[in-house]
C-alpha cells in the first residue's frame, strides 16, 4: 500500500494505522516520488493527498492510472465539490475530506479492497454483449461500436453492475452499497460520487448509455 502525503506527521499517522491493520506500507511526500514509488512497488491501493509539492495529487493519479489500474483513495483539505469531482474524474475511486478519523479511513480502505477482490473473483472469461456494448469481464476491457474505452477500476465495476441488470433502475443508495461497498448510504458525498462516475461513463461511452430516472437513480439502456 502507498501513502502519499506531504505532511510528515499525517503521513506517519496514516501509515502506522494501516500497518496496524496488517498492511505493508510505503510513504511518499511529493508528486514525483509518488509516481516512482508506485512504479517500483505496484501497491494494491494508494492513499493520495491532493496538495503535493512537485506536482499535485491529481497529476499523480493521472500518471499512475495511465500506467495501470489501481484503487485510489484521495484526500483533500477542502470540502469543495469541484475538487471531489475533478479527483474522481482523473481516476480516484473514493475521497475523504480533512480532517477525518482513522476509523473512517480504514473502513474506506477495506471497502475498496473488498470491491477489488470481488471483481477479481468473477467468472473467468465472462463476456457481456448488449447491442453495440461489449464487455470482457476477465480482461477488464470495454468497447462500444467497436471503439475501445479506457475506464478506471470503479467505472468498470459500475458498468458491469449495470450490464448484468440491463434496463433495471438502480437507486444511488444501492449502487453505493453494491459497487462501492459503503456501509453508510444516502450521504450527499456518496450520491455525488455516483453522479460523477455516471457522467464519466457517459462521456467515454456515449450520453445515451445510461438513463437518469429522476428522484430514483439510473438504468443502463444499451441493447434496448
Amino acid at each position: 500500500m502507498l501513502v502519499v502525503e506531504d505532511d510528515v506527521t499525517i503521513a506517519a499517522s496514516i501509515a502506522a494505522r494501516l500497518r496496524a491493520e496488517g498492511f505493508t506500507v510505503d510513504v511518499a511526500h511529493d508528486g514525483p516520488a509518488a509516481v516512482e514509488a508506485d512504479a517500483a512497488g505496484e501497491p494494491e491501493l494508494v492513499v493520495l493527498d491532493v496538495m503535493l509539492p512537485g506536482f499535485d495529487g491529481l497529476e499523480v493519479c493521472r500518471r499512475i492510472q495511465g500506467r495501470r489500474p489501481v484503487p485510489v483513495l484521495m484526500l483533500t483539505a477542502r470540502a469543495d465539490e469541484t475538487d471531489m469531482l475533478v479527483g474522481l474524474g482523473v481516476g480516484a475511486d473514493d475521497y475523504l475530506t480533512k480532517p477525518f478519523s482513522m476509523r473512517v479511513l480504514t473502513a474506506r480502505v477495506h471497502a475498496l479492497l473488498r470491491r477489488v477482490q470481488r471483481s477479481s473473483s468473477g467468472a473467468s472469461g465472462a463476456r457481456i454483449v448488449l447491442g453495440d456494448l461489449e464487455i470482457d469481464v476477465d480482461q477488464r476491457r470495454v468497447a462500444r461500436a467497436g471503439v475501445a474505452a479506457q475506464l478506471t477500476p470503479i467505472e468498470f465495476d459500475l458498468l458491469v453492475y449495470f450490464a448484468r441488470r440491463p434496463r433495471v433502475v438502480q437507486p444511488r443508495e444501492r449502487l453505493l452499497s453494491e459497487v462501492w461497498d459503503w456501509d453508510v448510504h444516502g450521504t450527499s458525498a456518496g450520491t455525488r460520487a455516483v453522479d460523477s462516475h455516471i457522467k464519466a461513463l457517459r462521456r467515454k461511452l456515449g450520453a445515451d448509455l445510461i438513463r437518469t430516472v429522476h428522484g430514483v437513480g439510473y438504468a443502463l439502456e444499451a441493447g434496448s
